[in-house]
């Protein structure tokens, strides 16, 4: 798994080093569950990498929200003329400084650190804490002084590397109840305000195909997803939902305050 490839010398690697810097940070201090906090250090600083991403999603989601009256308006002049819709929408996307394909940006960076973090925190919490994933973990470090000798993975009386669903234990149980609330309320917080413009007279009757479209993606970001989301927290290490957790809490405050901005 840790074997050089350009995936693990760009996103790998350096997330692992610093996971264990963060470590070893922790456990100098002395403070408890050093381990954990590493994992919530490690989340802050990702999601303070991505926020410039998130908060131009979440300014792209009002504008298209302010614009779908026009849109509409739009729609219904050139139900007719497919082609000539497509360049009327074109401008009015030009003369608001909107790129749509703009909102999926932020999901698309985020692909490769996910799969860098899953990787880094599935080898220390479902890989055991054997001498050979240590070795394979030490040889990766970029200084001598990070290496370690075992990890400890308790979290203020919590096994990280253990799964609910494996556990034994029922309070086990309400880290993916806790994880799927968090997950319900981070797409609550990135949806964005409803318009108050006016609708298109005429158009209250008609049936709106985008608009029925952007419903059921809606209903599947705010219910479908954080059932799935909960699935994995019940199956997965307690210290992979540890990280989810703290993502959506930072999500769904800074969410909440650009809404108000806005």
């Amino acid at each position: 798994m840790l074997n050089p490839s350009f995936f693990n010398s760009i996103f790998v690697f350096p997330i692992l080093n610093l996971l264990v810097l963060l470590y070893k940070v922790f456990l100098l201090v002395k403070l408890p569950g050093a381990f954990g906090l590493a994992i919530i250090g490690l989340t802050i600083l990702i999601r303070g990498l991505f926020q410039p991403f998130f908060k131009q999603q979440m300014e792209m989601s009002k504008k298209m929200q302010d614009l779908k009256p026009h849109l509409d308006r739009l729609n219904e002049k050139h139900k007719n003329d497919q082609k000539q819709l497509q360049q009327e929408q074109l401008k009015l996307y030009q003369q608001e400084g909107i790129n749509p394909a703009s909102g999926c940006l932020f999901m698309i960076i985020q692909i490769p650190v996910f799969i860098a973090l899953y990787q880094t925190l599935s080898l220390f919490l479902l890989k055991g804490q054997g001498a050979q994933v240590i070795t394979q973990i030490n040889k990766v470090l970029y200084a001598p002084w990070l290496k370690i000798a075992s990890i400890d993975p308790w979290f203020f009386g919590l096994n990280l590397a253990v799964t609910p669903q494996k556990s034994g234990q029922w309070y086990y149980l309400l880290i993916p109840l806790v994880t799927g609330l968090l997950q319900y309320f981070q797409a609550i917080a990135m949806t964005p305000p409803s318009t108050n413009l006016p609708a298109v007279q005429g158009q209250k009757d008609k049936k709106d195909d985008s608009g029925d479209f952007q419903k059921a993606m809606t209903t599947q970001m705010k219910f479908l997803f954080p059932l799935m989301i909960g699935w994995f927290a019940y199956t997965l290490p307690f210290g992979l939902s540890l990280y989810w957790n703290i993502f959506s809490l930072f999500s769904i405050i800074q969410g909440r305050q650009l809404k108000v901005k806005n």
